[in-house]
């Protein structure tokens, strides 16, 4: 595999592909262009791997394995086992968490073809339609160019623009890992996804933990009385939860600590933290791109467009994963990976559309959801049937202490085929995957109902749920 090292700065050199990044789907997409032949350059500015790798899944994830073995040893008594106090080396959970990312980073590293594939560190630019400059990381500039350009840059956290937020320390969903002292107070602007897997994560590591929702609920693209149910379980586990807040003002208080004003449905409120974490949402990385040098059209939010076959405006030039907008979901970012591998590799004219995206929050208990949500299923007039079933009617969720939360489907009345689900319970993106499962495969919600899963297991509640549809 050719360094960049090698190469003169003044060079210009063609490739049949130029792939622009490596999250979970430049990862895989390269190595196989490669080995089928072709001539491929992937351009990196950061870490192998991407956001999910490097300050995404991987290292969050670890995290809270962290923060719920924790949990789980503060209620060793309610289940007849004796424990000592319990505390947390915040240094230690960072170094695993590290480890972990090392090692998934190597190990991507070590797939990387050594015939075929030229991994170019450095910043990319487009100077045309099919060409880009490259800035490289060890210094000079390199120009390569191609027929078929792939981006997959990815996004990063959105930049806190309140008052004052210049002039306080603010952490984001990146630097809030890199902590290796817990806050006393830890405040999060934001209610979605994010915000609530840190706010839950920190407050079972033993900090304070105070979130801000700008919005009337949590996790707005929920139905409501999914939300409700998360925000009762975090101001269960102590969490201050306030909706309808909106900040507008961050202040440096006594010794380094920070001093937010909000303003609620009962009036401004002053908050005192020890630090603040902004988890407002992610914008795409395309500025240092120069997309309009080829023609690549952007949205106004300014992510790249894409049609169902992730072509952008310009032809021949393709855009996956987050920086074309949408769900921003590993797993989706792989599913493009796979469409573009049938289409430039097979000649085929694979697809996005209509493809069901399931995802799951790591909040404990797990949420995990696929389809239509009931509120969507009601906006598209649609006649409903809506099963319901609290996870205290499951009996293994009764047997291992893990009542919270509950079982939901969505279902057409009409076919009784099974529109979407969510499951908000211990495991709950495992459960949802079975119904997920049996969507794909276009079984009636009854087949559900009458199937026979292991006793006592916690796909066993599925056979409660869908037969409360027909109640």
């Amino acid at each position: 595999m050719p360094d960049e090292s090698d190469k003169n700065e003044t060079e210009n050199e063609n490739y049949d592909v130029i792939v622009i990044g490596t999250s979970q789907g430049g990862r895989f997409l390269p190595i196989d262009l490669a080995k089928a032949g072709k001539k491929v350059a992937l351009v990196e500015r950061g870490h192998l791997g991407g956001v999910c790798v490097n300050t995404g899944c991987t290292p969050t994830k670890t995290m809270v394995a962290s923060a719920r073995l924790a949990h789980q040893a503060r209620r060793g008594a309610a289940y007849g086992v004796r424990t000592g106090p319990v505390s947390v080396d915040l240094a230690a959970v960072r170094e695993r968490t590290r480890a972990m990312v090392a090692g998934a980073r190597d190990n991507y590293a070590s797939r990387l073809p050594r015939e075929g594939l030229d991994l170019i560190e450095g910043e990319a630019r487009f100077t045309g339609p099919k060409t880009l400059e490259i800035a490289l990381t060890g210094g000079g500039t390199r120009q390569i160019g191609a027929p078929v350009i792939v981006v997959d840059t990815g996004t990063r956290p959105r930049a806190l623009t309140i008052s004052g937020a210049r002039d306080v320390p603010v952490l984001d969903s990146t630097s809030v890992m890199e902590l290796d002292e817990l806050p006393e107070h830890l405040i999060i602007l934001g209610g979605g996804y994010i915000g609530l897997e840190f706010g839950q994560m920190f407050r079972r590591f033993g900090s304070d933990v105070t979130i801000v929702q700008t919005g009337p609920r949590l996790m707005k693209n929920e139905d409501e009385d999914v939300s409700d149910e998360v925000a009762a379980i975090l101001r269960e586990d102590g969490i201050t939860v306030l909706t309808s807040s909106t900040p507008s003002r961050i202040e440096n208080a006594r010794s380094g600590r920070v001093l937010l004003t909000v303003v609620t449905p009962d009036g401004e409120r002053r908050i005192e933290g020890s630090h603040l974490l902004s988890a407002i949402g992610r914008v795409p990385n395309t500025e240092a791109l120069a997309p309009a040098a080829a023609g690549i059209r952007l949205s106004d939010r300014g992510f790249i467009e894409v049609d169902e076959f992730l072509e952008t405006s310009a032809p021949g030039v393709y855009a996956m994963g987050d920086v074309k907008g949408g769900p921003a979901f590993t797993h989706l970012s792989y599913d493009d990976y796979r469409v573009l591998r049938a289409n430039l590799l097979g000649g085929e004219k694979a697809s996005t559309r209509d493809r069901v995206v399931p995802y799951t929050t790591f909040i404990d208990p797990q949420l995990g959801r696929v389809g239509m949500t009931e509120r969507q299923a009601r906006e598209e007039n649609r006649s409903v049937l809506v099963a319901k079933l609290p996870m205290s009617a499951v009996i293994r969720a009764l047997e291992t202490g893990e009542t919270r939360g509950f079982m939901k489907a969505v279902i057409d009345a009409d076919t009784h085929q099974i529109l979407g689900a969510t499951v908000l319970g211990p495991e709950g993106g495992e459960i949802m995957t079975i119904i997920q499962v049996a969507m794909l495969g276009g079984l009636p919600h009854t087949a559900m109902a009458d199937a026979i899963f292991t006793h006592p297991l916690l796909a066993e509640g599925l056979n409660t749920l869908f037969a409360t549809a027909d109640a």
